[in-house]
This record gives C-alpha cells, structure tokens and sequence, in this order.
C-alpha cells in the first residue's frame, strides 16, 4: 500500500465525470455523485440532508450517490484520468456524507458490506498511501479500523481478534520494513485466524512475487486496485 497505495502522480487529472452513463433516475443521487466526484464535501452533506429529507432510504442514498461516484473514482484514478490529491478530496467528500449517513443506517438495520483492518508495518511512519486506502475502502461499502503507523505484528494480531475483519492491508514504503509484513502473516497462521481472511500487501518496493513469498493473497499496486479485490473477495465468499 506505499506507492501500491499512493497512485502514480501529483498532476491534475481530466475530469470524466460526465462519462458516468448509468446515473439513476433521481437527480439528487445524480448530483451528489457529481459532488463527491469533485470533492465538494459541503456540497455532498448538504445533498445528503436533502435526499434523506425527501425520503430516500440511507441504503439507497449510500449505493446510488457515495458508492457509484467512489467506483468511478477508482476507475479514473486506474486509468490516471484523476491523481492522489483529486482522489483524496473526494474520500473526504465521501467521508463527510458517511458521516450522515451512518446513524441513519444503522437506524434502519442496514449493514456495511464489510470489515477491513489497514495499517502501515512496524518500523515505517509512511501513511499517505495507507490512508487512500482506508478512504476507497470505506467509499466502497466497507467499515475501516485504521490502526496508523509503525504497527506491530501483535497490533495486527490483536486487531484482528477484535474485529473480526474479512480484510487486513498493509502498508510498507522501505525495504528494511516490508519484511514485517511476512511476520504478521505467520503470527495469524500461528493464532488459526489467517483462514477467511484477505491480507493485502502494498508499497513502493513490493510486487506479486514477494505478495506470493509471504503468503498474501494480493500485491496492490493503488488504492482502488486494493477496493475492487476487497469487493470480489466479499462477493464470491458470500
């Protein structure tokens, strides 16, 4: 998750929000979406509050207005139509809807499409990468516990016995850390909760090869690359 977590520039994207072609029929999910694709995040807890006044079910506002503009974010931060800083507005327009949102699903008994525990190995301060990653997850439907920096394989250990997550990501930006990253594989094998669980690895100095070697289920090269494995892992478990 480093670079694997960070994109691949700094440089203002070409805006393709206009290409979403399957928009549903209610113009406010048409244009929270539009919002939270330009990382208008007053715009988007206002359009919030006024679908969820008209009466729109949460569920409904989450996977037609939040959900649909954070797939079409990770779909042009993949194609480099959209970089990390365009990206990162956008996660915090879509964590300021959820922020609405959130007790009012819970109110209805709606749930999340599930857990995912991220955090950056031990020995490494690096979390820009990492935090793009919390944010795709939870803009993909996902509940996030981010752990921060610097986290021991115990940390993980022990976020994974609390939680219970279906997802862990980790985060690494040196070679002297990504090493960690195979100590928290064996310290879950050891405990019996590696089973059930999709561990994703990424960072500048990572690759398939050592994702394998460590026995990760998957090198993430971006952030949405680690949202749409997380969504397929999620999909065909259930």
């Amino acid at each position: 998750m480093g670079k694997g977590f960070q994109g691949r520039g700094v440089e203002k994207g070409t805006n393709s929000m206009e290409n979403i072609t399957n928009v549903p029929s209610s113009g406010i999910l048409e244009r929270i979406q539009r919002d939270l694709y330009g990382g208008l995040s007053e715009a988007v807890v206002a359009g919030v509050n006024e679908a969820l006044e008209g009466g729109l079910p949460p569920a409904e506002i989450l996977a037609g207005g939040l959900i649909a503009a954070m797939d079409r974010v990770g779909t042009d931060f993949r194609a480099e139509r959209l970089y990390v800083p365009e990206v990162l507005l956008a996660a915090r327009a879509m964590k300021a809807g959820m922020q609405v949102l959130k007790p009012r699903l819970a109110e209805t008994g709606a749930s999340m499409l599930g857990r995912a525990v991220v955090g950056t190995v031990a020995g490494d301060v690096h979390d820009i990468g990492k935090n793009l990653v919390a944010m795709m997850l939870e803009g993909a439907g996902f509940e996030v516990v981010d752990l921060g920096i610097n986290q021991s394989p115990r940390d993980f250990l022990l976020a994974v016995q609390e939680t219970r997550p279906q997802v862990l990501g980790m985060s690494a930006l040196l070679t002297t850390t990504m090493l960690a990253m195979g100590e928290v594989v064996r310290t879950l094998e050891a405990e019996g909760l590696r089973e059930d669980l999709l561990i994703l690895v990424g960072g500048a100095p990572l690759n398939d090869a050592f994702a394998s070697q460590i026995g990760a289920d998957a090198y993430c090269r971006d952030a949405s690359v680690g949202a749409e494995k997380a969504k397929a892992y999620l999909s065909h478990s259930r």
